[in-house]
């Protein structure tokens, strides 16, 4: 797909690969880059520290356990100066942590001619858009968004359900908890549930 729009020449792409959590999105970052080093491109990988799961901040882990080293950030600032001059292909995970400005590098990391692969969670526990992820989207020439399967219905998920103490966490809950399925559930939009801020919080359906 990417080679049909640029075919054997050094011009530059965004690409975004977003869903629910276990929808397979670092799956997928990873399957993307080992494509790249098979193609002897020059690879850099990063993620936000927020996410220690699985292999820790060192690694970009599947929920299937596979695995690539990156190098942990907090800003778009340590990605550039990270950054080798030689790197060909840039990979983020977790993206929606980061600020917003990570738009911008990947606009700059594009225009000089890198692919530039970012993937994360393009919606938050309450449904809403997270983070710098719509504004990823929007400025993308390719985008993927992926779905889990609803653990209730056993349609395609398209929301995380948040769970404090086995109930749907509250409206008012912090935007950001990093978990697993210990924490989150992926389901559809009609078993999502996210109680009002005035509200207690429901039974687990």
């Amino acid at each position: 797909m990417i080679g049909d729009l640029y075919p054997g020449d050094n011009r530059g792409w965004i690409e975004v690969v977003c869903g629910v959590m276990f929808s397979g999105k670092s799956e997928e970052l990873i399957r993307r880059v080992r494509r790249a080093l098979i193609a002897r491109k020059r690879v850099q990988v990063f993620k936000s520290h927020l996410d220690e799961r699985y292999s820790g901040i060192y690694h970009v882990s599947s929920h299937d356990g596979r695995t690539v080293e990156a190098v942990p950030i907090d800003t778009p600032e340590q990605i550039a100066r990270e950054l080798r001059d030689d790197t060909q292909v840039v990979a983020i995970d977790e993206a929606q942590f980061l600020p917003v400005a990570i738009v911008d590098l990947a606009t700059a990391l594009a225009s000089s001619g890198r692919r530039v692969i970012l993937a994360g969670t393009d919606t938050d526990f309450r449904g809403e858009p997270f983070g710098p992820m719509p504004q990823l989207l929007a400025v993308a020439e390719i985008v993927d968004k992926l779905h889990a399967i609803c653990v209730v219905c056993g349609n395609p998920a398209s929301r995380n359900q948040r769970l404090i103490g086995g109930r749907p966490a509250r409206y008012d809950s912090p935007t950001i908890m990093v978990g697993g399925d210990e924490s989150y559930e992926a389901r559809c939009r009609s078993c999502h549930s996210v109680p009002r801020r005035d509200e207690d919080q429901v039974p687990l359906l």
